[in-house]
């Protein structure tokens, strides 16, 4: 069902005095959330952050680090549905993270004010890694960073189980969107 994201994220960036920036994201205000459409109604569900270091480089558009989603916490506010999630489709007993390791950014930084990025990166779910690219909402003021995280995560093409029944019908992709919270160093 919703078995995304995994977004712990220290940002690691260079500015364009060469200098190496570094966001660490904060755990209490970061929001992972997850929707996922079906025929009568979408189910909106959330997961915690564990941790996140990202760091990239403007100059080569590398990138590095890794954000840590914690899968256990994967909560739709729906007691039986919430089970189902976690015994049969997610399986959060045997993989209680998922890890999204950013490599390449595509995009211009800006150091202060509004970015607009695409962050390349394998995002390792229910013991797999996958390709993935998140759009990035980022904006930078001073030593603090906010970043709003979107994609679609193709999870049956993944191998994770599509948890529609015969009479209820979910869709074969899950909306991802993480809004995070971090301190900038620079290095």
């Amino acid at each position: 069902m919703v078995h995304l994201l995994v977004f712990v994220c220290t940002l690691g960036l260079r500015s364009a005095r060469g200098e190496e920036m570094v966001v660490a994201l904060d755990q209490a205000q970061t929001d992972i959330k997850f929707t996922l459409a079906d025929v009568l109604h979408t189910v909106h569900g959330t997961f915690q952050l564990k941790n996140g270091t990202i760091r990239y480089d403007p100059a080569t558009g590398k990138a590095g680090g890794e954000v840590i989603v914690d899968v256990a916490s994967g909560n739709t506010g729906g007691g039986a549905r919430d089970r189902k999630m976690h015994k049969e489709v997610l399986e959060s007993s045997r993989f209680p993270v998922a890890v999204f390791m950013p490599a390449t950014v595509d995009g211009r930084f800006a150091p202060q004010g509004p970015s607009e990025l695409e962050v390349h990166g394998l995002f390792q779910i229910h013991g797999a890694a996958h390709e993935l690219t998140l759009h990035a909402h980022v904006e930078t003021n001073g030593d603090h960073t906010t970043v709003v995280l979107t994609s679609e995560l193709p999870y049956t093409q993944w191998g994770i189980k599509n948890p529609s029944t015969l009479f209820l019908r979910v869709s074969d992709k899950v909306s991802l969107e993480i809004h995070a919270t971090g301190s900038v160093s620079r290095h």
